[in-house]
């Protein structure tokens, strides 16, 4: 015959009271996260602006005598030195007139001396009372007349060799020519036709405005003594091409207008390029940046670190505890492909650089420390601004 054993309830009761009343759940594991100290970097920032290249000369060539163009002296779209012939005017006029005046000269010197030969004469006669003392005087009237008139030959003389010598066309300035605007035969008006163009190319300016933000920034900035004034001092400016990634052109600040177009808010400036080969020309567009501050230190960090939301910017560091810590930062432009960052963040602070969607401030973390490291050449053109007028890129030093 088979038993049928049951447990006691006094043992039982124990099992289905341990099971009913559980213990407190176990905290969450700390999240996982990689924190190094930022970079630290003596930083120049750097503006953008866009620009054209133009001729520090641009000749318009115009004839100073009206003429038919006999003949064409020069290569078009190549280098012209200072002095050299572009045109000649047919100067068979201008000769004549020329050969007229000389003439005329002459015929006014030979006067001058039978003048003063009769003054002499006279001289002699009055001396002896041979003749009134108002006919000498009419011989001294006759001679001043007659060195007059020399006088004004002469002027028209150099007036018509000076009409002569502009038969000859030549560039005034060294520099690269355009194409010819008139051809052998057509007649060309004093002061008014266009022949061709002459300008400079090296060195060549890079032209462009700033926004009048910018200038104040610049003015302050001169004031503090932090920067000086492009109006005064050969500020140093980069400039890239349209094709270009990188800045292969450098240049110095010339020039800052004296007041701002009160139509577009902006002031004109230049800086001078030097250019050997000829390759930048007058119309090229430009990407150009212009020193932009002083020599100042700064932290440097990932982007991805930094957590915007509407009205601020942070970081969360590994605290002493720790523990994140939440940091309110002010942003710059990017350096060595890493944010920097002005004010807010302490130089020995380890910067949690992931998880941040995580994180929560005072949150228990366990950090792996790495070291930061640079993610781009230290001269390497960076970011658009945060806000105007704050720089758009900087290079450490």
């Amino acid at each position: 015959m088979r038993r049928i054993v049951s447990l006691p309830l006094v043992v039982a009761l124990p099992l289905v009271l341990a099971a009913c009343s559980g213990g407190a759940p176990p905290p969450p594991p700390k999240p996982h996260v990689s924190a190094a100290i930022p970079l630290k970097r003596q930083v120049v920032d750097w503006d953008d602006y866009v620009g054209r290249f133009e001729a520090v000369q641009d000749v318009e060539i115009r004839p100073r005598i009206s003429g038919a163009v006999e003949s064409v002296n020069f290569r078009e779209g190549v280098e012209v030195a200072k002095g050299q012939v572009l045109f000649t005017i047919d100067p068979r006029p201008y000769r004549a007139a020329a050969e007229q005046a000389r003439a005329d000269l002459a015929k006014a010197q030979a006067l001058v001396t039978n003048a003063r030969t009769e003054l002499a004469r006279a001289q002699k006669l009055v001396d002896a009372q041979a003749i009134s003392r108002e006919e000498f005087e009419t011989k001294e009237a006759n001679l001043r007349s007659a060195v007059a008139a020399a006088g004004a030959a002469r002027a028209n003389l150099e007036a018509k060799s000076l009409d002569l010598s502009f038969t000859t066309v030549r560039s005034p300035i060294s520099g690269r020519v355009s194409d010819k605007r008139v051809s052998i035969g057509t007649y060309v008006s004093a002061g008014q036709t266009v022949l061709t163009r002459v300008v400079t190319v090296n060195p060549i300016r890079f032209a462009f405005e700033g926004a009048e933000t910018f200038y104040l920034k610049y003015v302050r900035q001169a004031q503090a003594g932090e920067r000086e004034s492009s109006r005064y001092a050969p500020n140093p400016v980069d400039i890239k091409l349209a094709d270009e990634t990188s800045y292969r052109w450098h240049g110095l600040m010339k020039f800052v207008d004296n007041a701002i177009d009160r139509n577009s808010g902006t002031i004109r400036a230049f800086a001078e390029v030097d250019n050997p080969t000829g390759f930048l020309v007058p119309g090229m567009f430009g990407r150009a940046r212009l020193l932009g501050s002083g020599t100042y230190g700064a932290l440097l960090v990932p982007d991805e670190a930094i957590v915007t939301d509407q009205t601020r910017r942070f970081v969360y560091v590994v605290g002493s505890d720790g523990k994140s810590v939440q940091r309110n930062v002010e942003t710059g432009p990017l350096v060595e492909g890493l944010r920097v960052v002005k004010t807010g963040l302490a130089p020995t602070e380890k910067v949690i650089l992931d998880g941040l969607a995580r994180l929560q401030p005072g949150m228990a973390v366990d950090a792996k420390i790495i070291t930061m490291k640079p993610r781009a050449a230290a001269d390497s053109p960076a970011s658009n601004a945060i806000a105007a007028p704050a720089a758009a890129e900087a290079t450490a030093k």
